[in-house]
């Protein structure tokens, strides 16, 4: 549908100002304010700009959809179109002065995720996804690993504070007994990015938020990887676990996933 393109363009587009926006605050973090939403979870003017100026965006362009933000929360609208958005994935990067940080936005429509795009500022990277159409790389179609096993790659791990207690260090010592490889960056959708692009075998959170990986799960799933299957209007809200992987991975990260969270 051409207002489906249409929105697709303009995500693109604001994801990639949205960035550079970003990135005038990241070269002068000396002056940044940053506040504490809670244990391990920080929220800088920087956050609150970047959704600000995408919001905007949409209510310009597409007034009667409704939009789902980190900062600012749930605006209704009045189209079959839901906006989800995380103006900086990866905060706790992003004030420390680590470029692993992200501009994340998935478009809903109907309950079903449509697309989905990662940006990567530092980088100049834009991950993209599409239902039923692929997942890309700055234009370059993505397949996930190869990988039959957890022993030939490298496993995602996230957490925070809403993780049960002891489950990142049971995921962990597990995933380290079958003999693989954990990985941190503070980003779990720059991470689902890596996974859609075979640089990581798999992720596994007990829980996030919607606006850090519907798009990431939607890119796993189109480079030829699982996810879980998952009710929208539940993890909309709410959130969920986030379990993605290569096929081969796959069972096996949900058994461990499982196993974790008691």
């Amino acid at each position: 549908m051409l207002s489906q393109h249409e929105r697709c363009q303009l995500a693109e587009r604001l994801a990639r100002e949205a960035g550079a926006l970003g990135l005038g605050y990241f070269s002068d973090l000396e002056t940044l304010q940053v506040d504490r939403k809670g244990h391990q979870d920080l929220v800088s003017e920087a956050d609150r700009a970047l959704e600000q100026h995408i919001r905007s965006g949409i209510e310009a362009a597409f007034p009667q959809d409704a939009i789902l933000g980190e900062e600012d929360g749930f605006a209704e609208g009045k189209s079959e179109y839901v906006w989800v958005i995380d103006p900086i994935d990866g905060t706790a990067n992003f004030v420390s002065g680590i470029p692993a940080w992200t501009v994340v936005i998935a478009l809903v429509e109907n309950s079903r995720v449509m697309a989905g795009f990662i940006y990567e500022p530092a980088m100049d990277i834009m991950y993209t996804a599409y239902d039923g159409e692929g997942a890309f790389r700055n234009s370059l179609r993505m397949s996930v690993a190869a990988s039959a096993d957890i022993m030939t790659g490298s496993i995602a791990v996230g957490f925070s504070n809403r993780s049960k207690q002891g489950f990142i260090e049971t995921l962990v010592a597990s995933v380290v007994a079958e003999g693989g490889v954990f990985f941190r960056n503070a980003s779990g959708a720059l991470s689902l990015a890596y996974v859609a692009d075979g640089r990581l075998i798999g992720y596994s959170e007990d829980h996030m938020n919607a606006w850090d990986y519907l798009a990431g799960q939607l890119m796993v799933r189109e480079a030829g990887g699982c996810v879980e299957t998952q009710d929208l209007e539940t993890v909309l809200p709410h959130g969920g676990r986030v379990v993605a992987a290569a096929p081969g991975v796959f069972e096996r990260l949900v058994m461990l996933t499982e196993h974790a969270m008691g």
